[in-house]
């Protein structure tokens, strides 16, 4: 069943956000503004996610855009700690190192936009990683260039494919926009 009965703008650069609302069957168009994505110190990362969703959302609510804008942003948090975008390689590889043979949560939160309200709800995943060695993280990293995904890994590549163990949660949700959530919040409207 088809929920999409206003149009979608996406505000969103990232391929795999671009990739699943496609996969959904709905139609959209991707309009982008710079945001500022600093966040208040003292929030928790599902906080954090949220907070940053809205921010960006926020700047088309002056727009009046007769359209529901889709806005997200995906937290990886590790032992409460937010791992974001490597800076380069070295962090990269840190950061994967850190996650290696451990559990993170990932944290996406979504806001609507829509007839000057905004709507935010956010999801959580568990991600089970087995352990890695140093060439398994150096190749991956050398290889896929992870310096645009929070936590400098996407699940569904290859290192999702030979290094996460188990997920409890959404896998969509991992990605970076929990389908199954934004299907149902779309479906109020």
């Amino acid at each position: 069943m088809l929920v999409q009965n206003h149009p979608i703008i996406l505000a969103s650069k990232s391929p795999r956000r671009h990739e699943l609302l496609k996969l959904m069957d709905l139609d959209f168009e991707v309009l982008l503004k710079d945001i500022d994505e600093s966040y208040p110190e003292g929030l928790k990362p599902h906080q954090v996610a949220q907070y940053i969703s809205e921010q960006k959302a926020k700047a088309f609510l002056p727009d009046q855009l007769k359209a529901v804008v889709i806005t997200a942003d995906t937290i990886v948090s590790f032992q409460n700690e937010i791992l974001g975008k490597p800076t380069d390689a070295a962090h990269a590889v840190e950061m994967i190192t850190k996650l290696s043979g451990n559990m993170h949560e990932v944290f996406t939160g979504v806001s609507l936009a829509y007839n000057g309200a905004l709507h935010t709800f956010f999801d959580v995943t568990e991600v089970y990683f087995r352990p890695l060695n140093i060439a398994q993280i150096n190749y991956y990293v050398n290889h896929y260039n992870p310096f645009d995904k929070a936590g400098a890994y996407g699940v569904q590549d290859w290192i999702g494919m030979i290094g996460v163990e188990k997920i409890v949660g959404s896998y969509t949700n991992v990605m970076g926009l929990p389908t199954e959530k934004l299907y149902t919040e779309l479906s109020k409207l």
